[in-house]
């Protein structure tokens, strides 16, 4: 009788040992729109998963849902990371039109020239600027990044020239990017890129302005035939914020020790490791385009570029300080921050 009220107490104590451990482990769901291939994924979503499983001895572990598996738009992705529908998500700001405007500065016309530098600057720029970091009040903000050079994506003929986007209906992720687009003559049109497939395939555009780094995503390289850069030498024509963020109550809901392994793998230096790696999938994705037509559009070319893209800004510094900011000074902070965090 004692031999099996011991081995029932151990069997229990086994047991409880072994709930415990299952305890401890927490699943995280992560939501984002991209296809499980896309670099996006690959190459920053996934090594971040591994790295926080790594880190917490496997307590911590994500499900990762691409594609909007879970349901939904893009542009829902905040409200559903924030309601606590997913636990992380990784989604443009951009997408919200409007939702996030003192931010929107990094995506002006002709700011970024190094995605891991000015990914750094805008994690500095919104934790140093109240104002700023109240739009992501809402979530905890693991990275803020950006992503590598804007590239024109064309169908039927390359561009060279400001005149040659005139009438052109050309895709663009953001209302400043669109903004920037109709300013050079081309007829913006809004979509988040899982769209933009469909539309050059249907030719209901006739381009898209995207990164290399989108290239597989969406089988750019079998729909566009021409692929136009601007200088490498000048800043970039566009660039997109991101954010990766976590729900407040699921991180709150941590004990101590997952918390540190969240927070040892969020900030600057995880924002900086973000563009980083959405740098070398640019190069990923532009050798996929190989056997297409490139062209460089030069710097002297972007002069009337740039200065058509000087009014997007006094219009962006004219609407956030009609609602109480101070436009000029977040120009100047981002720049000088972009400057500060730029490879030496």
């Amino acid at each position: 009788m004692k031999k099996t009220i011991k081995s029932i107490l151990a069997l229990t104590a086994l047991a409880s040992a072994a709930l415990s451990a299952t305890a401890q482990t927490v699943t995280l769901k992560l939501h984002h729109f991209l296809p499980a291939g896309s670099f996006a994924q690959t190459m920053f979503i996934k090594p971040w998963c591994d790295k926080i499983a790594a880190d917490s001895g496997d307590k911590l572990k994500c499900q990762i849902y691409p594609s909007m598996q879970l349901g939904g738009t893009p542009p829902q992705l905040f409200d559903q990371v924030k309601d606590g529908v997913v636990d992380i998500t990784w989604v443009l700001p951009g997408y919200m039109a409007g939702r996030f405007p003192l931010s929107e500065v990094f995506e002006l016309p002709f700011m970024m020239q190094s995605p891991e530098g000015t990914s750094k600057a805008l994690w500095d720029f919104v934790h140093t600027n109240p104002n700023v970091a109240a739009e992501f009040k809402d979530v905890k903000l693991i990275a803020l990044h950006v992503h590598g050079d804007g590239v024109f994506h064309m169908t039927k003929k390359p561009v060279n020239t400001m005149a040659d986007l005139k009438g052109l209906k050309l895709r663009a992720p953001t209302r400043q990017t669109n903004k920037l687009l109709a300013a050079l003559g081309a007829t913006p049109v809004a979509m988040p890129v899982p769209q933009v497939s469909e539309a050059l395939s249907k030719s209901v555009i006739d381009g898209a302005l995207v990164p290399y780094e989108v290239v597989p995503a969406v089988k750019i390289q079998e729909l566009a035939k021409f692929h136009s850069e601007t200088d490498p030498a000048a800043p970039a024509i566009y660039t997109s914020t991101f954010m990766f963020a976590m729900n407040k109550a699921k991180y709150d809901s941590l004990p101590a020790d997952l918390k540190k392994v969240i927070d040892d793998n969020s900030g600057m230096a995880t924002s900086g490791m973000a563009g980083k790696a959405f740098l070398a999938a640019d190069a990923a994705g532009k050798k996929l385009t190989e056997k297409n037509a490139h062209n460089v559009i030069p710097s002297s070319e972007l002069q009337a570029w740039m200065k058509a893209g000087e009014q997007v800004t006094n219009d962006w510094i004219a609407d956030v300080t009609a609602k109480g900011a101070d436009g000029k000074k977040l120009l100047a902070d981002a720049k000088a921050l972009i400057t500060k965090y730029a490879p030496k």
